[in-house]
């Protein structure tokens, strides 16, 4: 068991037991309004020898509140949990904060993987994006990564980036068939998604993506969504057998 050592009332209290001199070199803030996520997190990353002072907070103004200088920062990992990075609010704090760190890294936490999310997460600055689904170990080399200078993002989404650039030179199978959006929502319907993630998704209002999969049935003689996957499937096996190899 991992015992903090005792700091005064207005201090995060570290959540390894390093030294102090130790503590000083390198320091590790974790952002996160959920107190049991953070301090868990703060927790497994010191048990598992992160190296370094992890203090968890709730918000990055808890910490100023300490009188602390963002300067004596190392980094700052920032978890977003489910929200989303093109959520108004949360590009907006992205921004604010890397205004403010000036050259300490930041890292997010996210409970997505997907590409769209990370890519502007990337194009707003931030120097990592660890999905909660990758293991502790690599959340510390995630880390050490972005101390370092590099910019650290999931390996299913360099695969997924190199998918993306390989469907780009090549023609897209449906494009024959249907306009550039009714393949977008065919893609989604092959994949089972409701109209209001497709509407989501894609930046469309659910009745206009209701016109689309009329639009689309109609063109496949189909009689409803679930003969749309069927049908494509039958006509695109390749387009389907690689898309299932890469879900």
């Amino acid at each position: 068991m991992i015992t903090p050592r005792p700091l005064p009332d207005d201090i995060p209290a570290p959540a390894n037991g390093a030294s102090e001199d130790a503590q000083v070199d390198r320091r590790l803030l974790i952002v996160d309004h959920r107190a049991l996520d953070r301090e868990c997190f703060a927790q497994s990353l010191a048990s598992h020898g992160i190296g370094m002072e992890v203090l968890p907070v709730a918000s990055i103004d808890a910490f100023k509140a300490t009188k602390q200088p963002l300067s004596s920062l190392s980094v700052v990992l920032l978890n977003v949990g489910g929200r989303r990075i093109n959520e108004p609010s949360v590009a907006e704090e992205i921004k604010k904060l890397i205004a403010e760190l000036g050259r300490i890294p930041l890292i997010l936490l996210a409970d997505t993987d997907e590409l769209p999310q990370i890519m502007q997460a990337l194009e707003l600055g931030v120097r990592g994006f660890i999905p909660t689904s990758v293991g502790i170990e690599v959340c510390i080399e995630a880390i050490g990564l972005s101390m370092a200078g590099g910019v650290f993002v999931p390996a299913s989404s360099v695969l997924a980036m190199r998918k993306l650039v390989e469907t780009n030179i090549e023609s897209h199978p449906f494009a024959s068939m249907f306009t550039s959006r009714q393949a977008e929502v065919v893609e989604a319907l092959r994949r089972g998604k409701a109209n209001k993630i497709i509407a989501y998704e894609l930046n469309l209002r659910e009745s206009t993506v209701k016109v689309h999969i009329r639009n689309i049935m109609r063109k496949l003689k189909a009689t409803n969504r679930t003969e749309v996957a069927y049908k494509i499937n039958d006509l695109f096996p390749s387009s389907a057998s690689t898309r299932a190899h890469g879900s």
